[in-house]
């Protein structure tokens, strides 16, 4: 994670280089702390974390209200130990946001 420490890599950048592909079992130790954050599929991964680290905590709190952040429930859980998605995920730390990885339409 050093990379996010260098100011001299823009911050968009910075997250995105950190951004990658985990699977549900590499995520379960994360669901156990209660560390996960769901980002709807509608929104841009990269820019909410980017919002986050810089504290912009007014649009993050509407974001939640509209049901577009979320923390991962035991039901969420469930559904991801039945079917094994895979997503995208990048931390920012205490939190590890994921959006699940979608089918593409062929």
């Amino acid at each position: 994670m050093a990379m996010l420490d260098d100011d001299t890599i823009p911050l968009e950048q910075r997250l995105n280089l950190e951004t990658g592909r985990i699977s549900w079992p590499e995520l379960q130790r994360y669901f156990a702390r209660g560390v996960i954050i769901i980002v709807n599929p509608s929104q841009d991964l990269i820019e909410i974390a980017q919002q986050v680290t810089q504290n912009q905590t007014d649009v993050i709190a509407q974001l939640i209200e509209n049901g577009q952040l979320l923390r991962a429930t035991d039901e969420h859980a469930l559904d991801w130990q039945s079917r094994d998605p895979e997503f995208w995920g990048v931390v920012v730390a205490p939190w590890v946001f994921v959006q699940e990885v979608l089918p593409r339409n062929s």
